[in-house]
């Protein structure tokens, strides 16, 4: 893969605000809502997409949560990769992906959110 890519919940317009300011940091990826995205070819299931945001880099590998906002901020180059690598530290690690669990499971509760955030996943436009 020649650009890594970013798949987000085009559904949902907290995770749209979201990408929305990650356009605007030093990123070389192409974004793309799971919706659009040709999931075979990046390695992934519809399943994942729905659940968390995934960061597919140059060599196919796919992360996915918190893992994968790490990985877009130390793509990023510095200073965004220095967040990016300490989130990435065994150590925080976890609480990185307890963080994104839990703002992935009240994005509805959060400011840029639409209804189609509060539904189940297989109940959002486009399941």
């Amino acid at each position: 893969m020649a650009t890594p890519v970013l798949v987000y919940d085009g559904d949902c317009g907290f995770c749209t605000r979201s990408v929305r300011l990650a356009e605007k940091l030093p990123l070389r990826a192409r974004i793309v809502p799971w919706q659009e995205a040709d999931l075979t070819a990046l390695r992934t299931t519809e399943q994942r997409a729905r659940h968390e945001v995934l960061w597919v880099d140059e060599a196919g590998r796919v992360s996915g949560g918190a893992d994968a906002v790490a990985a877009l901020l130390r793509h990023c180059g510095f200073p965004w990769s220095l967040p990016g690598a300490v989130l990435s530290l065994p150590v925080l690690r976890g609480i990185a992906r307890l963080g994104y669990r839990w703002v992935a499971d009240n994005r509805h509760r959060l400011p840029g959110s639409t209804p189609a955030c509060a539904l189940p996943a297989d109940q959002r436009p486009g399941a």
